[in-house]
């Protein structure tokens, strides 16, 4: 029997390949899709890949209570993700998700949430296999330095800042040890947002040009010598798609919360 998946969010970038993605698979099947501008239309002509069957709907609790489904993947945008996972959660169904944004006192809640109703929800900035190399990385290397900054960089128009990739990253690393600027940031001359910006313990600075899909960039500093570790994603969803379903497989074997793809493919950072 195949894994039964409702995509939200499945008329955006990722969404699309998504829709596609499950399609593709032979263990995998499309039982809804949320999109409220698409509501009502086929799920497959949306996602240019033929006629599926499957009516995009208007809400989450709409396509969760149309159909069966074992698993919820969002990809709707920052300001309504976090209530479309605690409405999954409250109708019994584990959750991926892939949209950027959410804050860690958010994740606090969602994890509360996983744990109340005995479910696994598996979240990640990037679901990039390479970009969870990235962190993985950085966090190994924030272990042994302390003086550390983030460079997070996407296209123009993207309204979230910093990438959920990046906000991810600053906070665990964070978490690890806190990113203390040599010149304290209240003594400088000029703006002091020209220094970026305190993410749970990391600095940041975002950059938001035209030509750039998604790059996260960590640069580490020691009395003469540096570390860059960067990841660049290319202009395809295939990355994203293929983590995606790597954890929607898992997610329904798990209970509570595990944020980071990392996490879910090499288990919790050691000591």
């Amino acid at each position: 029997m195949s894994l039964r998946i409702c995509v939200g969010g499945a008329t955006g970038w990722t969404g699309k390949a998504l829709v596609a993605g499950i399609n593709d698979a032979a263990d995998l099947s499309l039982s809804g899709a949320v999109a409220r501008k698409a509501a009502g239309q086929d799920a497959g002509t949306v996602a240019g890949v033929g006629h599926m069957g499957v009516l995009v709907s208007g809400s989450v609790e709409e396509a969760l209570k149309a159909e069966p489904t074992d698993v919820y993947v969002d990809y709707t945008h920052p300001s309504a993700v976090k209530a479309n996972v605690l409405k999954a959660l409250e109708l019994g169904v584990p959750v991926v998700v892939g949209t950027s944004g959410l804050s860690a006192a958010e994740y606090d809640e969602i994890a509360k949430a996983a744990d109340k109703q005995g479910l696994g929800v598996v979240a990640s900035g990037n679901f990039s296999i390479t970009a969870s190399l990235l962190t993985r990385f950085s966090l190994l290397a924030a272990q042994q330095v302390a003086d550390y900054e983030i460079i997070d960089y996407a296209k123009s128009t993207k309204p979230d800042v910093p990438s959920g990739t990046a906000r991810e990253l600053a906070e665990r690393m964070g978490a690890i040890q806190k990113s203390v600027p040599g010149y304290p940031i209240k003594d400088i001359i000029g703006p002091q947002e020209a220094r970026g910006a305190d993410v749970g313990g990391g600095r940041v600075h975002a950059v938001r040009l035209p030509s750039y899909v998604l790059a996260v960039e960590t640069i580490f500093g020691k009395d003469g010598e540096r570390l860059t570790i960067r990841h660049d994603a290319g202009t395809s969803a295939g990355p994203y798609v293929a983590g995606t379903l790597l954890a929607a497989r898992r997610v329904v074997a798990l209970k509570g919360l595990i944020r980071g793809l990392d996490n879910l493919l090499f288990g919790p950072m050691p000591a």
